[in-house]
């Protein structure tokens, strides 16, 4: 797979979350899969991090966002930033100073992880959540743009110093903060199509409600104003682009493929989107206790079409080869065929192989 590909799907996706639960593939690889079946788990870093086609930051969650994101990111950086200083979990990072001899440390050595450094008490017990000072310190300097994730091993990522990750012409763009504010709601609007100011703020979660709605006020002249038919048949009033009739027009009808989708792709993030327009109603269970799951720890939605039909279970089973099908639920109104059956054990058995 040559980088160009993946560098189209990730700019037109917007954002692919990462995620460190590895069921059958981590979030990141299988969302990119399911765009292009010759995606392979090897491909991300030498066209992500190598290429430097992408950069890693926290939109609603961490993210790996297309590098021309980046000049439109630095209100977020200012953000967290004013956001965490040395308060909650960071009030034990090490204050500017002990900060300072981080950074010099990963100037001088290059790309570090939290483990290079001694970390106080390491065998002493520690929350679910907590970290150590020295971690804490990392991460909120990544948060606030001083250093950039220069690659991964596994999962385990390497700061490095901003400067040496981020190309020069791209860093170095100065953009205000009201031209990223329109920036990020027309890039949002162009990937949805339509959307409520909701789902506008839902889609980066990097503007506000207020400034969101503050844009789409101001800009509410350039927009197309329409009516959405949702999975129930109520109607609700949203924006969209002024080639809206164009955009439709120009849509393919959808296969009748079946597609096994990451509880984190962008076409489930947005829960209330989701529900409202397949009436698909999709909570994530991984942090649900075990006793008031509904359905279970790794569940997949099943989409055909353009139609939600089902969410299975593919948890267990081998390392690597097929999954087998733990439990099939079944969509209200589905008819459930040996046809249908037989072409999910088909997807299941290609999504199987992206670790290969």
């Amino acid at each position: 797979m040559g980088a160009a590909p993946m560098d189209q799907i990730i700019q037109k996706l917007g954002y692919v979350q990462l995620d460190s639960i590895r069921n059958l593939s981590r979030a990141h690889h299988h969302i990119l899969w399911s765009r292009d079946q010759t995606y392979r788990e090897r491909d991300l870093h030498r066209v992500a991090h190598k290429g430097r086609a992408a950069f890693e930051h926290f939109s609603h969650d961490a993210c790996l966002l297309p590098i021309s994101t980046y000049p439109m990111w630095t209100r977020r950086f200012r953000q967290f930033r004013e956001k965490l200083g040395r308060r909650g979990w960071y009030a034990s990072m090490p204050d500017a100073k002990g900060r300072a001899v981080i950074r010099d440390r990963i100037a001088r050595d290059g790309p570090l992880t939290s483990s290079d450094f001694d970390h106080e008490k390491p065998d002493a017990p520690r929350g679910m959540w907590e970290r150590p000072p020295t971690k804490l310190a990392l991460d909120y300097m990544w948060y606030c743009g001083e250093l950039s994730t220069s690659h991964r091993e596994g999962f385990r990522k390497y700061y490095d110093l901003t400067e040496r990750v981020i190309p020069d012409d791209v860093r170095g763009a100065e953009v205000s903060d009201v031209a990223q504010i329109d920036w990020l709601c027309r890039a949002a609007l162009d990937r949805l199509g339509f959307a409520t100011p909701g789902d506008l703020k839902r889609f980066w979660e990097a503007c506000s409600t207020a400034e969101v709605r503050h844009w789409v006020a101001e800009t509410e002249s350039d927009l197309v104003q329409v009516e959405v038919q949702g999975h129930d048949g109520s109607w609700r009033h949203a924006f969209a682009p002024v080639d809206i009739e164009m955009r439709l027009n120009a849509l393919l009808a959808p296969t009748s493929r079946m597609r096994v989708l990451n509880p984190f792709d962008p076409a489930m993030r947005d829960r209330k989107r989701l529900s409202f327009l397949f009436g698909f109603d999709y909570v994530n269970e991984i942090f649900v206790p075990k006793a008031k799951r509904r359905w279970g720890y790794y569940v997949y939605p099943v989409l055909e079409g353009d139609r939600m039909i089902a969410r299975i279970d593919l948890s267990g089973g081998p390392k690597t080869g097929i999954r087998p099908i733990q439990q099939l639920w079944v969509e209200p109104g589905v008819r459930w065929s040996d046809n249908r059956q037989k072409r999910l054990e088909a997807e299941v058995a290609r999504l199987s192989r992206l670790s290969n």
